[in-house]
């Protein structure tokens, strides 16, 4: 569908990316997608979050080693279907839980905050509609999510300046796109209007 309004062509034209060049976006990139995060909306204002980036390969390479491990350990705590299937991926040589993107944008938030994941699912949705916008890809990343109270993980996410109080909300990869996802079919009967 073609708008004649840059944010809804955005919000139809944006999608899920899988599959990233190695090129890096650029400094100014990622401060228009970061400026975008925190003009999300937050509950009372609150503007708890906090918003880590991460562009040095070395250190994503190291994380997402710690991720295969600690997926090892972990049992799924409900069963949404992804979530038994990235357990299973993750023993599989080559698995890479951003989907090997240069830059990974972590969102994190206080823990006792009932607004945490809200707050940051929004300033995520912010940075996904900018990095259309810029012609960049992106996708929501659950693991750190599902793996927040794993000890190696978080011993390293605290490494990086992760507060110890902060929960992990979600987190979003960044890139250059190298293979476009097709647009999703959306479901009927999900909106409802009552007048």
């Amino acid at each position: 569908m073609s708008l004649n309004n840059e944010v809804l062509n955005c919000i139809h034209e944006r999608r899920s990316t899988r599959r990233f060049t190695e090129r890096q976006i650029s400094s100014e990139q990622l401060d228009t997608l970061l400026d975008a995060a925190i003009w999300a909306p937050s509950g009372g204002n609150n503007q708890s979050w906090l918003f880590t980036a991460i562009q040095k390969k070395s250190v994503l390479l190291h994380l997402n080693k710690l991720v295969c491990e600690g997926f090892q350990r972990w049992v799924p705590d409900d069963d949404y279907p992804t979530k038994h299937a990235m357990k299973k991926r993750s023993s599989q040589e080559g698995y890479n839980f951003y989907h090997n993107a240069p830059t990974l944008i972590i969102a994190s938030n206080k823990p006792n905050y009932e607004n945490a994941m809200a707050d940051c699912s929004l300033a995520l949705q912010n940075i996904f509609l900018a990095a259309q916008s810029l012609g960049l890809g992106s996708c929501y990343i659950n693991q750190l999510h599902w793996l927040r109270h794993d000890p190696d993980v978080r011993a390293y996410l605290l490494e990086m300046g992760i507060p110890r109080e902060h929960t992990i909300c979600s987190s979003a990869a960044v890139g250059f796109i190298d293979k476009e996802s097709p647009a999703p079919v959306r479901k009927e009967g999900t909106i409802q209007i009552i007048r």
